[in-house]
């Protein structure tokens, strides 16, 4: 019996410990100065929005905050919970971001039993015209969801979303929005 135990605590010391490999490229820490990849926004609305120019000026706002960001070209995921994409993950790395920012627009009027934050708004409702929308559109149905996540890991830095506040029209609306959510991330960041 004896030898048998010997035998295992020889084996247990001279055997390599097993930690996955991506886990070493991970430092435990991140840089002050830590990289943003910003993935393209999501539109899970069927509001029309430019995503593209939502994520050129989420990155510039960021940029405008003091924050290392860089625009990606994968996209944020479309379901409701904001997670890496595969592509995310590997253009990240490639691009040697310590943070990944995926950003998602969305009607609550579409998903009226996701749960939802608290809400502040200010004014009341106030129906728009989008020029590439026929449809009256209220503006207050619009959430912009968004989590920040260290490159390799699965859990978010920040995780929330905030209420698109009504303005002239849509775009104005949403373009405002992304300037909220570059504070967000900012002020969060510098926590870190």
């Amino acid at each position: 019996m004896r030898a048998r135990l010997f035998a295992f605590l020889i084996v247990l010391i001279l055997a390599p410990v097993y930690v996955p490999a991506w886990q070493d490229e991970i430092p435990s820490q991140p840089k002050s100065d830590g990289k943003v990849c910003v993935a393209i926004v999501s539109n899970a609305s069927t509001t029309s929005a430019f995503v593209e120019r939502m994520t050129a000026r989420l990155t510039k706002s960021l940029k405008e905050n003091k924050i290392n960001a860089l625009m990606m070209d994968s996209r944020t995921t479309t379901g409701r919970q904001l997670q890496p994409t595969i592509e995310n993950g590997h253009e990240a790395r490639d691009k040697e971001c310590d943070y990944t920012l995926l950003t998602q627009i969305v009607d609550t009027r579409e998903h009226p039993f996701d749960p939802h934050g608290p809400e502040i708004s200010i004014g009341g409702r106030v129906p728009s015209i989008d020029a590439s929308d026929s449809r009256p559109v209220s503006r207050e149905n619009l959430q912009v969801s968004f989590a920040v996540f260290r490159v390799g890991r699965f859990k978010p830095v920040l995780d929330t979303q905030l209420r698109a506040q009504p303005s002239g029209d849509v775009s104005d609306t949403l373009v405002q929005a992304m300037d909220r959510v570059a504070n967000r991330v900012s002020h969060e960041l510098r926590k870190k």
